[in-house]
């Protein structure tokens, strides 16, 4: 390899591959399940042949010894994995608000398989993570993924211990926020189920001979779901005012 590049630039892009798969494999719509290895592996190692050149200065010399190499990859490896794993919990607060409207709705009984939890879940909270997939990709917001990635050499150059205390505490918040914003997300459901099971109730203390059941869930599924859909366009627009602001934090 020494008459293409010398052993500190492939060390260098061997670093800065370390860190970009690690976060490619993890950041929302491209670090699905459903998207194969090879595919996720190809962009990361094409983002890295773009930004080794550019990033690569940090790094002055080789280490002498497998063990100094190793902690080295091990670093990189941590710092691609904290920062795409913060940026997909905040992909559960889609699943959070779906899991609320399914147990609202009586929908919860039909589960899925999540792509992009990697989980069995709720058909509602599967669907909705699609839609904020779709929203990342039709909003341009990979872009500032990319954007995040080469800001991260400057948040953690290669020379720097990884502050794991602050990013266990960035975690710990952004799953709080995400949660709290999946119930944010289905508060249209919530309030529709408090009232219509207030009604129903009155309904069969008033006409006891009346099969509250059998009418109550056909409505209760019809006019959950229909609220949904004229909500979905909010909703999305929330959830990706929301995720942009987290991305800010890394751009």
């Amino acid at each position: 390899m020494s008459a293409y590049a010398s052993a500190l630039q492939i060390y260098a892009a061997g670093l800065v591959f370390a860190r970009v798969g690690a976060m490619v494999m993890l950041i929302p719509g491209l670090g699905d399940a459903a998207v194969p290895p090879r595919i996720r592996l190809s962009l990361a190692l094409l983002i890295s042949m773009a930004l080794a050149p550019v990033v690569s200065m940090g790094v002055k010399t080789v280490p002498s010894t497998v063990g100094a190499l190793g902690g080295a990859v091990v670093h990189e490896i941590m710092v691609g994995i904290i920062i795409g794993a913060i940026l997909r919990m905040f992909l559960t607060a889609l699943a959070t608000a779906g899991e609320v409207m399914s147990i609202q709705t009586t929908l919860s009984f039909a589960q899925t398989a999540n792509p992009a939890l990697g989980q069995q879940g709720s058909t509602l909270g599967t669907f909705l993570t699609l839609v904020g997939a779709t929203l990342i990709m039709t909003t341009d917001l990979h872009h500032l993924f990319i954007a995040a990635i080469a800001r991260s050499y400057s948040l953690f150059p290669f020379d720097r211990t990884v502050m794991l205390g602050d990013a266990a505490s960035l975690a710990v918040k952004t799953m709080s926020d995400s949660f709290a914003l999946g119930v944010q997300l289905a508060a249209p459901i919530i309030v529709f189920s408090l009232v219509f099971n207030i009604a129903t109730g009155l309904i069969g203390r008033v006409m006891p001979q009346f099969q509250v059941f059998f009418v109550a869930t056909p409505l209760s599924v019809i006019l959950g779901l229909s609220i949904l859909a004229l909500s979905l366009g909010l909703i999305g627009m929330i959830w990706v005012s929301r995720y942009r602001d987290l991305l800010a934090i890394f751009t």
